[in-house]
């Protein structure tokens, strides 16, 4: 990324590794011109990522800066923990119907269900009567990639030693050339707070190494996909049928194999995206938001001879690891994505100093000059020099002198005494010439609906030039005490709509500025006001000495100090959508699946409307047209054009279908409703 403001050489974006972070990414950043973090070298928030297998600790989440990013967010591994997501499924099933939650198989949690899965045995037990065995497999909670697993069909072989679940066991899965396998489906929740879903065109399809066998329960080769198991196996570098040496393919290959096949692919991607939606649905409302960080899931999906697909877990930090050639291709361009939907915004890689340039540039370009005319141009040339003259030389207004300028800060008007730097010469030059365009403001008047009260007192006027005297412009929710002595500051910004734009207040440790006569500051009264609180503190700004009599006539109009706009941050949004708060179909080879139309939509922002979403869910499934060639997609495109063009069309937002080669419109798989 370019410095484009200076013209130097690009700043290199900075990534933090935590250990035991994947090698790849890190080979993915240094590809793409990234450095590393070094901590004894750098500051503690100068990088731009972080990346852990774990789960960051909440100070992480509470401190992060605006240019960096975490590839978590907070307390989402409650659905990826075994027992945790049967317990979200259930209770899901139980509210919205079995209907659509039946895509994880029976599930007991033990030891805590074990009569009730006694009970479910000793069922299926009498019903069997010489029909097909029912199998159950067994997973510690706690575990990953394949251990501790085992089959069984007796109960007597059911044998733990810590909380594990025990599922059906999917016996009739769908096979290639006689061998298991299963799909590594490759999720980025983007945002949860509006819920933004992502699904990776290229995802894995994980083998076993030696053929399906129901007779050896025990040959964890040929009954378990985890590659960190079958790379182990005997027949793992050897060509197997159809599959070919090692154990694993891309999306693409498998998407062939099916073609080859002849098997229409609609309705079993379809059900693929409608786990992930569901799945996430169950912990969506209770994730807050967090719209610096990203999830990346890894979706294990079984498929049987039916063609439906399973639930099998939710993985919280997929392997990255590289085995194989497939690995490289899929996972190097998974991270790559994955790095282009963080958002980064041009200035991020210069990080703290970029960030407080941009909030420099959004206050200086707020500097509209009202368009006016000769005449009042020469009039106000002439008020900027009576108001300069009254800046360098404090003296009592006359009786007949109701108007006035606001006078130039004291540290910027003492160029006799002292030699000033460049930045404040500039800063001078560029108040002298804009303050002849603030509009004048009459002492007799006063804004009585923000209750401004000025002092009467006339303040006292020290050696350094420094105006003792009261407050009339304080912020009302400043903490500072009303006689806390304060250091002339930078000068007040003049905004669009004639409000001022202080610059804030530092304190004063001189001891001599310090004391404080309390007489004088007896009768000033701090500012209220009915308007917001701004998120600038504003200069409490002394005036030079005020005549009390002039305020016998009435209150004085002083400028609006409150902005009417809220500030926006200067660094922007974070989230990559586009101006109407719709997220960009497709980054890379992610596909957006959720939100879908514009029901969901809808539903999606603020607080998320599950009852709507799964609604929409279930109502565009049935919508599904499984038999629609090209040639009807394309005339279906066609009519709704003809449509749109009469005012008639569906303004409904369709996202792109997630699962085919070259993803269509939603609405061009659809039957409308």
């Amino acid at each position: 990324m370019w410095d484009g403001d200076r013209g130097e050489d690009p700043t290199p974006m900075v990534f933090r590794l935590h250990h035991g972070a994947p090698d790849v990414v890190r080979e993915v950043l240094l590809e793409r011109g990234w450095e590393e973090y070094n901590e004894q070298e750098q500051k503690a928030g100068d990088w731009n990522l972080y990346w852990r297998a774990s789960t960051f600790r909440n100070s992480d989440y509470e401190n992060l800066l605006p240019w960096q990013r975490l590839n978590h967010h907070p307390k989402t591994s409650s659905i990826t923990r075994k027992d945790y997501l049967a317990r979200h499924l259930k209770r899901m099933r139980g509210a919205h119907g079995s209907a659509l939650y039946d895509f994880s198989p029976t599930v007991f949690i033990l030891p805590n269900d074990y009569t009730r899965f006694l009970a479910e045995y000793t069922k299926h037990r009498l019903i069997k009567c010489g029909g097909s065995s029912v199998y159950w497999i067994c997973k510690p909670v706690g575990l990953s990639r394949g251990r501790g697993i085992f089959i069984f069909e007796d109960i007597k072989d059911l044998v733990y030693d810590s909380p594990v679940i025990v599922q059906r066991y999917i016996s009739s899965p769908l096979l290639i050339s006689g061998y298991k396998f299963d799909l590594r489906i490759y999720v980025c929740v983007k945002s949860f707070v509006p819920l933004t879903i992502y699904i990776h065109q290229e995802g894995l399809v994980r083998f076993a190494t030696e053929k399906y066998d129901l007779s050896s329960l025990d040959n964890l080769f040929a009954h378990l996909t985890n590659t960190s198991i079958n790379k182990f196996g005997p027949f793992y570098t050897s060509d197997k049928e159809s599959v070919g040496q090692g154990c694993k393919w891309n999306m693409s290959k498998f998407r062939c194999f099916l073609h080859s096949q002849g098997i229409n692919a609609f309705p079993l991607w379809q059900k693929i995206n409608n786990i992930v939606t569901l799945t996430l649905l169950t912990i969506a409302p209770s994730i807050l938001s967090s719209p610096n960080c990203i999830e990346l899931f890894g979706f294990d999906i079984l498929v049987d001879s039916k063609f439906k697909p399973w639930l099998l877990e939710v993985n919280y930090s997929p392997a990255l690891t590289l085995d194989c050639q497939v690995d490289v291709t899929v996972k190097k361009g998974l991270i790559g994505d994955l790095i282009d939907l963080m958002n980064y915004r041009s200035n991020d890689c210069l990080r703290a100093s970029g960030y407080q340039r941009q909030m420099h540039k959004s206050q200086t370009s707020e500097l509209v000059l009202p368009k006016c005319s000769r005449s009042q141009t020469r009039k106000r040339q002439s008020c900027s020099q009576s108001s300069q003259t009254l800046a360098k030389t404090p003296r009592e207004p006359t009786q007949s002198s109701h108007t006035q300028k606001l006078p130039l800060p004291e540290v910027l008007c003492q160029h006799q005494s002292h030699k000033r730097s460049h930045s404040q010469l500039s800063l001078y030059n560029l108040l002298v010439d804009r303050q002849r365009h603030l509009p004048s403001f009459d002492l007799k008047r006063m804004h009585t609906e923000r209750r401004w009260v000025i002092n009467t007192n006339v303040g006292r006027i020290e050696k350094n030039r420094t105006v003792r005297g009261g407050n009339p412009i304080r912020d009302p929710h400043s903490r500072s005490p009303i006689n806390e002595p304060l250091r002339p500051a930078l000068a007040s910004w003049p905004t669009a709509n004639g409000a001022l734009l202080m610059s804030e207040v530092t304190r004063c440790c001189d001891d001599d500025r310090a004391k404080m006569d309390m007489q004088e500051d007896s009768n000033v009264s701090s500012v209220t006001s009915d308007s917001p609180r701004p998120r600038h503190s504003y200069l409490r700004q002394r005036h030079p000495p005020v005549d009390g009599a002039l305020l016998k006539a009435g209150p004085c109009k002083l400028p609006e100090i409150h902005r009417h706009k809220p500030l926006r941050p200067p660094w922007g949004s974070t989230r990559t959508q586009a101006r109407d708060g719709t997220p960009p179909l497709r980054v890379g080879d992610f596909i957006l699946t959720f939100p879908f139309n514009k029901a969901t939509l809808k539903a999606s922002r603020d607080k998320l409307d599950v009852k709507i979403a799964i609604q929409e869910v279930h109502r565009l499934t049935g919508q599904l047209v499984t038999g629609r060639t090209r040639s009807e997609m394309k005339q279906r495109q066609l009519e709704e054009e003809v449509r749109e063009e009469r005012g008639v069309g569906e303004e409904d937002f369709h996202s792109l279908f997630w699962g085919p080669k070259d993803p269509p419109l939603l609405r061009d798989c659809y039957l409308s409703s």
